[in-house]
């Protein structure tokens, strides 16, 4: 393959622009951009983009790769492919795998597996947990994206509620803690409310009214008290709730909030057609909550657009509240569905470009990624505005199943290059193409 690809005639979307250009890839980053204008380069594959939109690739703060421990529902291999054909270019890994992540050892093992499975660039989160502190200040920044606290709401190892190792990380910690916020001790007993009045197994319905929106609320408050307090760099993940986003209202901008697509698709009236597919924690709330994020996406309370990308097998989503289990994979419909939005009139295409592409790279201090600019990294995405309807054979998520099956998208995912190098075509992922690891320049 060509070392020089030059991208032709395309409608560029990049920092707050549209416009005509086109773009030429060397030895893996970008050369130049040229508006309004094709570019000379007599020995590059040529790709025609006429009539198409440029991107650059989407990196998605909030996926579960589910490898080690839980490859039966998904792996590496078969998430960042599904990643690739979505035009996502980099992903962050969460670490509740199997061992969970939480010592520089099993980090170090996740990048050697990340080295030569990931299709796409690729980070992995360390785990906090009530005694590992001394693991979280040995980390090295430009490696890691950040330290995942369970706040009250996970099980096992990770759930870190009391209040003195929470103080602990969040002063402690050299990188950016990600935070899931949700109050254990409330939803346990308005789980057992339910129980007695509905059954061992209440309904989906239910689920949003036992994970209430007061049990993330309190979480949220806690977690922007003790970054108050510590100085801590925080970042809140999956806001689902209009009363969460009060609290970004002027926040300190060491402080950052993430949206997932999931929560901004669907509201409560959406389990009556797709059950459990959409149970996920925190979970889906009410339209008025869905409403609220959505205007949040435009007025700097949302920092950022994610997935929560998180795969598991159908026989696994059977059951109500209490047995089915929570979550669902996004990451491969999260761009087009997300440009669905825009075309509805909920937010630009170059603000969706903002949410997905630019501010994980600025938040984070990714090097040389998430904009289209020379000397960058070619992670780049080409759709065109070409409608289909996603079936389950599409779907290349190990666990093979997707909640938007069956929903027309108006986009397609024509092209996605990865430091240069085509992963997808339209057809399939050249499982060829190797991703690398993510740098972090701090800001």
């Amino acid at each position: 393959m060509s070392n020089l690809i030059v991208i032709q005639n395309a409608t560029l979307v990049n920092e707050g622009d549209e416009f005509q250009g086109s773009v030429l890839i060397d030895d893996g980053r970008i050369d130049s951009v040229k508006r309004d204008g094709l570019i000379v380069a007599p020995r590059a594959l040529e790709v025609d983009a006429t009539g198409m939109w440029l991107m650059p690739g989407v990196i998605d703060d909030h996926v579960h790769m589910r490898d080690p421990g839980l490859t039966h529902k998904a792996t590496m291999d078969s998430e960042t492919a599904a990643a690739a054909a979505g035009g996502v270019t980099s992903v962050m890994d969460m670490p509740n795998v199997l061992p969970p992540t939480t010592t520089l050892e099993l980090l170090e093992e996740r990048r050697r597996l990340g080295a030569l499975n990931c299709h796409v660039n690729y980070a992995y989160y360390l785990g906090a947990t009530r005694d590992n502190a001394d693991e979280i200040c040995r980390l090295d920044p430009t490696l890691v994206p950040g330290v995942k606290v369970f706040m009250g709401s996970s099980t096992g190892d990770m759930l870190v509620d009391d209040e003195e190792a929470l103080r602990r990380i969040f002063a402690d910690s050299p990188v950016m803690v990600m935070a899931h916020c949700e109050d254990a001790a409330r939803i346990d007993q308005r789980m057992a409310e339910a129980v007695a009045r509905y059954g061992d197994d209440p309904d989906v319905s239910l689920h949003p009214i036992i994970r209430d929106a007061e049990a993330c609320y309190q979480s949220t408050v806690r977690a922007i008290g003790l970054a108050c307090e510590t100085g801590a760099r925080l970042h809140v993940a999956h806001v689902s709730t209009e009363l969460e986003l009060s609290l970004f209202e002027g926040a300190c901008p060491r402080i950052s909030a993430e949206a997932c697509v999931a929560h901004l698709l669907y509201c409560d009236a959406d389990y009556a057609r797709l059950g459990t597919r959409i149970k996920c924690n925190p979970a889906v709330k009410s339209v008025r909550d869905r409403d609220a994020l959505r205007r949040a996406l435009n007025d700097g309370r949302i920092t950022l657009v994610a997935t929560d990308h998180a795969p598991h097998l159908l026989t696994e989503k059977q059951g109500g509240c209490r047995r089915a289990a929570s979550g669902m994979p996004m990451v491969q419909f999260s761009l087009p569905a997300m440009l669905g939005l825009a075309d509805e009139g909920v937010l630009s295409r170059p603000r969706v470009v903002e949410l997905m592409c630019h501010a994980p790279a600025r938040l984070f201090g990714i090097r040389d990624r998430g904009f289209i600019r020379p000397g960058y990294w070619a992670d780049l995405v080409l759709l065109s505005r070409k409608p289909h309807v996603v079936a389950r054979e599409d779907v290349l998520s190990l666990c093979g199943w997707s909640p938007l099956e069956g929903t027309t998208l108006g986009w397609t995912v024509e092209r996605t290059w990865v430091n240069g190098e085509l992963a997808w075509d339209g057809r399939e992922v050249d499982r060829r193409v190797l991703g690398q690891p993510l740098v972090f320049d701090r800001p």
